[in-house]
């Protein structure tokens, strides 16, 4: 690790705290919404080459391989977001050599992670992917991609939660450069392994774990060579102090992504046993289900880029005590999010086919479920941009409790009850219902919450 001197830069002279905020965010927030989506891409392309070279179980199998990758997310936002928020609020209090402590104490933390988690995995393969919701017919599917997704999963877990770190580092082009490289690798060796060198889902899987190995690389790249932060061998040691401020603020998006994978198991298995008990069986509906789970991974990838992009700004400004800049970042990030969801919203409820038909082909009933169930469970799409940003917002300014319940909403304590329930007054059809009722209630509650903080900063 290269030594540096601290910077002198004053907090006063950070852009962060003085540029327009408009431009500010555009900055950070398009290259963290191509990080976001490159993330998202990893699991998508995966699926339109294996739905095209193998078929409606390979679709299957990466949506019961989802939770594995949902998971590492979540372990790696903890890590990250948590030590990129501390970071920038540190830095906008002027407290620099605790910020970088906080950096290194995340970064090391994020590859002990990493392995820990790849273990579990490989040492309990075939009983986690029973609980994931695995058939009987997709099993052996299952087990092929999840095994060597298991093998990257330290290098995904450091490459997600490094760049929180180099876009907190003011490097927001770096950060996109990482996942976009291994995005790219990952596209272009997906059709040779999978269609010229014949390996089927394993080959989705090893051109993922390539892509993934190569953004890593490029993270640990960065802070041996181009980082401005001070950060020496030292403060790479995990301390305890500093992790429980990082698992502090990283909480709210760890415990959406925990709340996304409990989802889908519980819907995994209520699809298996709906499913098997309806004219489509069990294995189309998962099929279909982890489509639009992929799917509805672009949107939520930009809305949450948007966030991420706005989150040195919130933190820093809020730890000036500049709130003026906070709540106009706030509005910018609002209004962005609703754009984008009535895009989605639009091409869910007028090509559905189209969407569903890039990942391959399969029959009538395959096509009535997939299309049934995009245009149901996605109809309040137009709304939906807002909870995820507002999480994200709560978490930057340090209202760590906030951003974990703005994250639970959607997903623990509305939709999964509502998963749970429905089907048995309405069989398989229930899942549908279960989506929109549960965006509604996210998105009256997130709008309450984030008024109120607003209108505590403006009297501020």
């Amino acid at each position: 690790m290269k030594q540096q001197s601290p910077p002198s830069t004053s907090t006063a002279a950070n852009p962060l705290g003085s540029a327009p905020v408009g431009s500010l965010l555009a900055k950070f927030a398009v290259p963290a919404i191509i990080s976001m989506l490159v993330n998202a891409l990893y699991n998508i392309v995966d699926q339109i080459f294996i739905g095209q070279g193998v078929g409606m179980l390979g679709n299957a199998a990466t949506n019961i391989a989802f939770p594995v990758t949902t998971i590492s997310t979540a372990a790696a936002l903890l890590l990250g977001i948590g030590g990129a928020s501390n970071y920038n609020l540190e830095m906008g209090a002027g407290n620099e050599h605790k910020a970088s402590e906080i950096a290194g104490s995340a970064l090391s933390t994020l590859v002990i992670t990493g392995v820990s988690i790849a273990a579990v995995i490989l040492i309990f393969l075939r009983p986690l992917l029973i609980f994931f919701g695995a058939t009987d017919t997709v099993m052996p599917y299952a087990t092929d991609y999840v095994s060597i997704i298991a093998i990257g999963l330290p290098f995904f877990t450091l490459s997600v939660g490094g760049n929180h770190l180099i876009r907190a580092d003011r490097s927001p082009t770096y950060s996109m450069t990482c996942t976009l490289t291994g995005a790219v690798i990952n596209t272009i060796l997906d059709p040779l392994f999978i269609f010229g060198f014949k390996w089927g889902i394993k080959g989705g899987a090893w051109a993922t774990v390539i892509g993934q190995i190569v953004s890593a690389f490029l993270v640990l790249l960065y802070f041996t060579k181009f980082r401005k932060m001070y950060l020496d061998r030292k403060m790479l040691k995990p301390q305890i102090h500093h992790l429980k401020a990082i698992t502090s603020l990283g909480m709210a998006s760890c415990i959406n992504q925990i709340a996304i994978a409990a989802v889908q198991i519980v819907m995994n298995n209520i699809l298996r046993y709906y499913g098997s008990i309806s004219v489509y069986g069990s294995d189309i509906p998962i099929a279909c289900v982890g489509i639009v789970s992929k799917v509805n991974m672009v949107f939520l990838a930009i809305c949450i880029g948007i966030a991420q992009g706005a989150q040195p700004i919130w933190g820093f400004n809020y730890g000036a005590r500049k709130f003026d800049r906070v709540r106009q970042t706030y509005k910018y990030s609002a209004t962005a999010c609703t754009i984008i969801a009535v895009i989605f919203f639009l091409c869910f409820q007028f090509f559905p086919h189209q969407i569903v038909g890039m990942f391959g082909g399969g029959s009538d009933l395959y096509f009535k479920f997939a299309e049934n169930y995009l245009r149901i469970f996605m109809l309040l799409t137009f709304a939906n941009g807002i909870q995820p940003m507002s999480a994200g917002f709560f978490t930057s300014i340090g209202k760590a409790g906030l951003g974990i319940i703005m994250s639970l909403t959607r997903q623990v304590i509305f939709l999964l009850p509502l998963v749970v329930i429905f089907p048995k007054f309405m069989g398989i059809d229930g899942v549908m219902y279960a989506g929109p009722i549960a965006d509604a209630a996210a998105f009256v509650l997130a709008v309450v919450f984030a008024r109120r903080e607003l209108s505590q900063m403006k009297n501020e």
